[in-house]
């Protein structure tokens, strides 16, 4: 007998399906009330109604966003000029690869313990700077209202994913059509604008969204080096389930960070989508030369 190939992906998509789906499924069923934890299980509105009425939860959503959508921009705005400069043969390339994607290797917590003591109020920054007399005084930086912490966090540990995709869809762009630019009076910045980025527009769609979205939901960042008056998200989920002991509430607070994670990814691809077209000409144009 032949089994089709599809079938042979059911044992492996299946059962990853099945752990997938029944976590987000009790997840869901208990933003409504049901497998309760602490109380009787009954199908309600209640928890979404009051989770949705709280300031503070309003507050976590500002905070959240704005960390992650200035974390995200930062890491994918640096990732462009390094690999660009890094597309080009240099002595010691594999060294500097190997420095800038080390923070890979770093886990979050322990890599927000390691920015403390560069940006705390006493820390190398600061210190450095009170040194070559270029403050009179420690700035505040760690644990900020803003955010910044953070921020500086974000980027930095996700500038060498952003790197490795833009890095490779770069790498991917033929010789003769940079040189086709080059022929026809092309400034670097009209290289750039006309040809590098919309070719690179998917790596930068798949960089943007992954990262973003792993902004988001962060705890570890923010539990550490994150503001003392407002919570994150995840900070807010997790206060809420362990402290207070609001399950359901907590659930709420899942959901609307995996909402706002979906909506997001589509409003990203929404704003790169005309960037697209621009691409499209451009690989007519490769592939008519």
């Amino acid at each position: 007998m032949n089994l089709k190939p599809y079938l042979l992906l059911i044992p492996g998509v299946g059962t990853i399906a099945l752990l997938m789906g029944s976590a987000l499924y009790v997840v869901v069923a208990q933003s409504f009330g049901m497998f309760s934890v602490m109380g009787e299980t009954n199908a309600t509105l209640e928890y979404w109604q009051t989770t949705l009425s709280d300031p503070i939860l309003w507050r976590s959503v500002a905070y959240s966003l704005r960390t992650s959508v200035l974390g995200t921009l930062g890491a994918v705005m640096l990732a462009y000029p390094i690999a660009l400069w890094l597309h080009k043969p240099m002595p010691g390339k594999p060294a500097i690869i190997g420095v800038l994607r080390a923070p890979m290797f770093v886990p979050g917590l322990v890599a927000a313990f390691l920015l403390m003591n560069v940006i705390a109020y006493h820390g190398i920054f600061n210190e450095s700077l009170l040194a070559l007399g270029i403050i009179d005084k420690p700035m505040r930086m760690s644990n900020d209202k803003f955010g910044w912490s953070i921020v500086v966090l974000q980027v930095w540990k996700n500038l060498p994913f952003a790197l490795i995709l833009i890095s490779g869809s770069i790498a991917s762009i033929r010789g003769d059509l940079m040189d086709a630019a080059l022929d026809l009076g092309a400034t670097r910045w009209a290289r750039f604008c006309q040809v590098i980025f919309p070719l690179t527009i998917p790596a930068l769609q798949a960089a943007s969204i992954l990262i973003f979205i792993g902004a988001l939901g962060d705890f570890s960042f923010a539990s550490v080096a994150g503001s003392r008056s407002s919570y994150s998200l995840a900070m807010l989920m997790n206060i809420t389930a362990t402290q207070y002991y609001e399950w359901e509430n907590s659930a709420v607070i899942a959901m609307v960070i995996m909402l706002l994670a979906g909506f997001s990814a589509v409003v990203l691809t929404l704003l790169t989508q005309p960037f697209l077209t621009r691409k499209s000409v451009v690989v007519d144009m490769e592939e008519a030369s």
